[in-house]
Order: structure tokens, then sequence, then C-alpha cells
């Protein structure tokens, strides 16, 4: 049987598709209560069943206490790993398999917190990904489970179904026309979260938002996926007339931002991660508007990747790097790479009292 497609909506706009869900053994105490030596029993239990489980053949696995901190930053640039299972060490492990579609962290604040991701706008699918590595997993794990409550977890906001769906939107024309608070407010009350770039308590860096639920118990899967994809689609509409009206009523300003993200990420000798992810999502809209004849998204995407700080270093040697010279590493790496990019092509419209004039 085929997988049901989730509606077309441009990945330009949803970037990604993540479905989390957080499970615990039965008659093992939480990794935030339990001791040392239960914490390595839990991960001598559950790693050796993920790692055999359908669907997770040839899976990287490895302990936090065995990963370098620029291997652990990589990680959570990559978005596989969170920044708390990140600092952890004995006792806790990351699995995660081939096509980094599935992740299972082991001993974060959960037991086990799986995870399946996808580019794009594709919820139902991930769901289906992730539902089937758990459908297995409980077949040879005994998970804390109420039937009055469902999946028992650490923090009670995630009793119920243990889920959580997230996408990731890049808004621009939403920001750029300061509209996102109103956005932000209307979605929050529709019980959902937005959060940033890496989650809770995070900026969100390049205009790069997370739209996730927030309520777990008392709903099925299919509801919350349904509600959250509906919510989604409606940002994309706002973010999509927000692009439009920007080119009707005030071209020059949304070029001029693209224009000095283009002027600045070519020449300059330093620059913060803050400030290049920033730039390089005017870059990202202004191949939306078609400005550029030698720049795509997916070039674009891996300089967004590759001048995060973890990623900067790993690909230096695994060196470590005071930020001053990431800045200026950085600063090389990205004017190499565009090099042979052309300035952006700009078509001013006339502005109204010129047309009345002719």
């Amino acid at each position: 049987m085929s997988t049901p497609r989730t509606p077309e909506i441009p990945e330009n706009i949803v970037v990604s598709s993540r479905v989390r869900l957080a499970r615990n053994l039965e008659g093992h105490p939480f990794p935030g209560w339990a001791k040392k030596a239960d914490r390595i029993r839990i991960m001598e239990i559950v790693r050796p069943a993920v790692q055999l489980v359908e669907g997770m053949e040839e899976a990287y696995s490895q302990s936090m206490d065995n990963l370098t901190a620029i291997e652990k930053q990589v990680l959570v640039e990559c978005h596989l790993v969170s920044r708390e299972h990140a600092a952890k060490n004995v006792g806790s492990a990351i699995v995660i398999n081939r096509e980094r579609t599935l992740a299972v962290m082991i001993n974060e604040e959960d037991h086990m917190r799986m995870q399946g991701i996808m580019s794009g706008f594709r919820l139902k699918e991930v769901y289906q990904l992730i539902d089937q590595l758990d459908t297995r997993l409980s077949a040879k794990l005994p998970y804390a489970f109420s039937p009055r409550l469902g999946y028992m977890t650490a923090c009670p906001t995630n009793v119920g179904t243990g889920m959580r769906a997230s996408a990731m939107l890049h808004l621009p024309a939403l920001v750029l026309l300061d509209h996102i608070n109103k956005i932000v407010q209307a979605v929050s009350k529709l019980g959902l979260a937005v959060r940033g770039l890496y989650g809770e308590g995070t900026e969100a860096l390049g205009n790069l938002f997370q739209i996730s639920n927030q309520t777990t118990l008392g709903e099925k899967e299919d509801v919350i996926l349904d509600r959250i994809s509906k919510v989604i689609a409606e940002i994309v509409k706002h973010e999509q007339n927000a692009r439009l009206t920007l080119l009707e009523k005030n071209p020059r300003m949304v070029y001029d931002h693209i224009g000095r993200a283009y002027g600045i990420l070519a020449n300059a000798q330093t620059i913060t991660s803050k400030e290049t992810m920033n730039l390089l999502s005017m870059l990202s809209l202004g191949i939306d508007f078609a400005l550029f004849d030698d720049l795509t998204h997916a070039s674009v995407d891996q300089l967004f990747m590759d001048t995060q700080p973890a990623h900067l270093q790993q690909n230096h040697n695994n060196q470590k790097l005071v930020p001053e010279d990431r800045d200026g590493l950085r600063a090389d790496y990205i004017r190499s790479r565009l090099t042979s990019v052309r300035r952006p092509r700009f078509a001013i419209p006339p502005r109204k009292d010129e047309k009345d004039a002719h």
C-alpha cells in the first residue's frame, strides 16, 4: 500500500518535517532520577534493541561519552540530537539510521526520544516512518504505559501520545513586513508552539521557525497531525501573500535586503554565524524571486550547514577555534563559494506617480 503524501507545499517555505516520540521502560526510574548504574543498565537494554530492529540496519551508534564536543555539536546542528542530549555523557547514547531520517536518543529526558525527520512538508510520511519503528521496538521492550493516561513520560506535558510533531518554516516576508508576531500569537491561541531554530528557548535565526503541537494528552495522533498540518498550510499562505505584497508595494525595500545580503556575503572578511544565517535567508528569498541566474536552494542550504560553528571546525581538521578565527574562516569559505555567483538582477517597476506622469 502506498504512503499517503501530505498536500504539496513548497519546500522553500516548509524546510523540514519532524515527529518525535517519548518512550520509557516499565519499572525503571526516569533518567533525571536514575543513578549512573541505572542509566547504564537502561542503555544496555535499549541500545542493542534499537540497533537490531528493522529499519536501523547499519545505523550509526555511539555512546555520548565517546563523542568529542565538536562531534556532539555537529549532531545538534544537523537536528539529530537535542542540545540537552549533547550535554550527556556516561549512560547516554545516540543511534541514527544510515539515511539520517530516524534517530533515537537514549537517556535524554526519557529513556528513549525517537524522531523521524524528512525535508519538506511531509508530516504524515514522517509519522508513518517513526510509528513503524515504535511498533517494532514495543515488541522488544516493555513500555511504561497507562490504559487511562497513555505513555508515561518524565515531563507531564508529554504524557499521552508522547508525540511532538513539528515543521521548520522559512518566513522572511512575514518578518520583513513585521507580521510575524501576529502569526505567533494566533498560532499560540490554537494550542501550538512557535520556537526558534534549535527548539525551545532559541532564536529564530535565518527567519526559521519551528511550529509544533503542545498537547499530547487526550488526543489521537492523527488528530494532532491534521490540526498542525492545517495551521502550517495557513501560515504558508500568509507567507506567500506577504511575498506578493513586498513585490507589489515595496520592491525596492526587499531588493535592498537581498542586494545587501549578497554584497556582504560575497565580500566580508569576517562574519558571525548569526549574521550569516540571516543573510543567507535573504539569498534564499532572492532565489524564490528569480533574482539569481546561478544560485540554487541546494547551494544556499549547504552554505547554511557548512558555516555553522561545529561544521566549520569539523571541516577544518576538527580543530577547536576561537570565535574570531571561526568568523574569518567562515567569511573566506563563503566568498570562495560565491565567486562564480553573479549579482542579483533587479527590475524595479515604476512608482504609481511615475506611471501617471506618462
